[in-house]
């Protein structure tokens, strides 16, 4: 019988705080992402970057994206209760990602409110953060708003 999850539904109160940690942009994951997913100049080739807004190689949004959300399965996810997310109303890149970024990841507990149809889980409202170069940086380069959906420990499933 597997263990018990260790973050339930009523573990995630608003205000609530969650560091993952933090990761370094690798050059070729950023670029083999690119040329997959998101292939635009400024994101596969140097000198493409360097005439960009940018002035250099940009990650793609969407991999900073997927940088953060690898840490938080990892962190907190594979830890818990989630059953998943119905969705957001927020994505933003508010500045450029770079290889060899040190990028921190964070989540904050906006609002915790139990479904009033299924009493067994509950609705999560989330504010993910990824800044580059130290967890208290005001050099944010994504920022997400969403809803996550995790079952009680209280009121099981039944």
């Amino acid at each position: 019988m597997p263990d018990a999850p260790e973050i339930a539904f009523e573990d995630l109160t608003p205000g609530r705080v969650f560091d993952f940690g933090s990761v370094t942009v690798d050059h070729d994951e950023m670029v083999e992402f690119a040329r997959r997913f998101d292939p635009q100049p400024f994101h596969l080739d140097e000198a493409a970057g360097k005439e960009s807004i940018f002035g250099q190689l940009a990650a793609s949004g969407w991999f900073t994206a997927g940088l953060w959300m690898r840490l938080y399965v990892d962190d907190l996810l594979l830890r818990s209760t989630a059953l998943g997310s119905p969705g957001g109303d927020e994505i933003a890149w508010p500045a450029p990602v770079f290889a060899g970024d040190e990028l921190f990841a964070s989540l904050e507990i906006l609002e915790a409110r139990r479904s009033s149809s299924k009493p067994w889980m509950g609705l999560i409202t989330l504010r993910a953060w990824m800044r580059r170069g130290a967890a208290d940086s005001e050099d944010v380069v994504y920022r997400a708003r969403f809803t996550g959906m995790f079952g009680s420990r209280e009121h099981p499933r039944p």
